[in-house]
């Protein structure tokens, strides 16, 4: 039972995984000049090193969690962890731009496996009024991760080469594996009936939807594109008709958003998987091409965030178990997006670097005010039957709000240069690190990447509004909702 072993060794054993595949969604960005060169490929090819990670990780979600419910969330965990970490000895020796996307797609599979049963593990072994301190340590590596990719990729590609951003991956692995081995409880599994039309419509519509966003700046936005956005749209509308008709036991249980809180938690963290995604791409361009920095520098311009986050996590998360829950996390967005207007302003070709750490820093207050917070307060009303249920779909939704700002960013980028006298031109992920621009350029070059960079500023007020919105858990949750949950959790402890 989880009550036989402390649960904070078992959340430290999963973080280790958590933390090496969500540093996979950012470490690739400042190698992909050093893969083009090495492997021939075009810019086209080389942005599906990262597409297909992110395709094959975000199109799994809802299925990955309702498996850890049936086959326990430990078991399903491993597997996904020995998946992801063959993937990535295969990633660092390939020898081929197609082998490597093919490897970054197995990766993300592995990915999908794993990051459900994290927060699951969390929802059934803390009891709710003390899930916000494990949700600290939770968000504080989801945070960190995904900030300290660009620096640690910046100093492996620099120092050893583009392959090692992967094979680096191996030893943790190994090391993740046989912690989790130890150290996670085998915690009780429910029968489920899986819902195969819900299965087939969900991933579909997912894979069509995900697809035709991340290729559509590709392909010029052309009709073919927005048909298969048109369709995916539409099957998933299909799903979701499916579901709310499926007497058994649907994929998706709508039941879970009338939980308010939790409905508010997803749309929250779509916008802040939409932003930090947004954020990168222009703020990389702007220092790597407009302040010449080397793609170490330049990620090192992000080290007060990741700091900031990774300290202040776990003391907010602890915090915000005493408070409201809209407090923390609507000062955390409020934060955030402050940060990020600031950045905006300052994409100026000699402005002061000293204000860039300064509003970085900013925003990793932010980033610790919403991470853990937000996910103690999705996952605090849910029964521990529908705990993998729950992660998946607070996941997914986090993972197609970061589909969306990449490329909704990309199309704005080169929107913005168009009409600052700059040309078209296909953005792409990665392509700030091609090299500094002529002098003459640079100004109309920071206006329009300071222009583009208020779309994650925008996206951020979205996480402001939905948090601002939460009410008291106690309220939250339909009293069938809160029955249920009372009952599993008794079961539980």
């Amino acid at each position: 039972m989880s009550t036989q072993r402390n649960p904070w060794l078992a959340l430290v054993a999963l973080v280790v995984g958590f933390f090496m595949i969500l540093l996979d969604m950012t470490i690739v960005a400042v190698a992909n000049p050093a893969i083009m060169t090495n492997l021939h490929a075009d810019i086209s090819q080389v942005i599906w090193v990262t597409s297909a990670y992110l395709l094959a990780y975000a199109v799994p979600l809802l299925v990955t969690g309702r498996l850890g419910d049936r086959f326990g969330p430990k078991n399903i965990y491993l597997i996904g962890l020995a998946v992801f970490t063959a993937a990535s000895l295969w990633c660092g020796l390939s020898g081929t731009i197609g082998m490597l996307i093919a490897a970054r797609a197995v990766q993300g599979i592995g990915a999908a496996l794993m990051t459900p049963q994290t927060m699951a593990v969390i929802t059934r072994t803390f009891p709710p009024d003390r899930r916000g301190a494990a949700m600290g340590l939770w968000g504080g590596v989801a945070g960190l991760a995904t900030l300290v990719g660009p620096i640690l990729g910046g100093v492996l590609v620099e120092s050893l080469g583009w392959e090692w951003i992967f094979i680096v991956n191996v030893p943790v692995g190994i090391i993740a594996f046989a912690l989790a081995v130890w150290l996670v409880p085998a915690l009780p599994t429910h029968e489920h009936k899986f819902d195969i039309p819900g299965v087939v419509l969900s991933g579909v519509g997912m894979f069509l939807l995900v697809f035709g966003i991340q290729e559509g700046n590709n392909y010029d936005w052309s009709p073919r594109i927005w048909l298969m956005i048109g369709a995916g749209a539409l099957v998933l509308a299909a799903f979701l008709v499916n579901q709310g008709r499926n007497t058994g036991e649907p994929l998706l249980p709508l039941s879970l958003f009338r939980d308010r809180n939790y409905g508010l938690s997803t749309a929250a963290i779509a916008a802040m998987g939409g932003a930090v995604t947004s954020l990168m791409v222009p703020s990389f361009f702007y220092l790597q091409a407009v302040r010449e920095m080397s793609p170490t520098e330049s990620a090192l311009v992000f080290a007060p965030m990741a700091l900031v986050t990774g300290v202040g996590s776990p003391l907010i998360g602890k915090l915000a178990d005493k408070l409201h829950p809209r407090i923390v996390p609507t000062v955390g967005f409020a934060l955030f997006a402050l940060s990020v207007f600031c950045f905006s302003a300052l994409m100026e070709p000699d402005s002061s670097l000293a204000l860039f750490l300064v509003s970085a820093g900013l925003g990793g207050l932010g980033n610790a005010c919403i991470w853990a917070p937000l996910a103690a307060t999705a996952t605090h009303n849910l029964p521990v039957q529908q705990a993998g249920a729950g992660a998946g779909v607070y996941n997914t939704t986090r993972q197609v709000g970061s589909v969306l700002g990449s490329a909704a960013i990309s199309a704005l980028i080169a929107a913005r240069m168009s009409a600052n006298g700059l040309g078209g031109g296909k953005v792409a992920e990665g392509g700030a690190g091609q090299g500094p621009i002529p002098e003459f350029v640079k100004d109309s070059f920071s206006t329009a990447l300071g222009q583009s960079t208020l779309l994650p500023a925008g996206i951020l007020l979205i996480g402001v509004v939905a948090s601002a919105l939460f009410v008291r858990h106690g309220k939250s949750a339909p009293a069938g909702l809160r029955e249920d949950r009372d009952k599993a959790d008794s079961m539980v402890s």
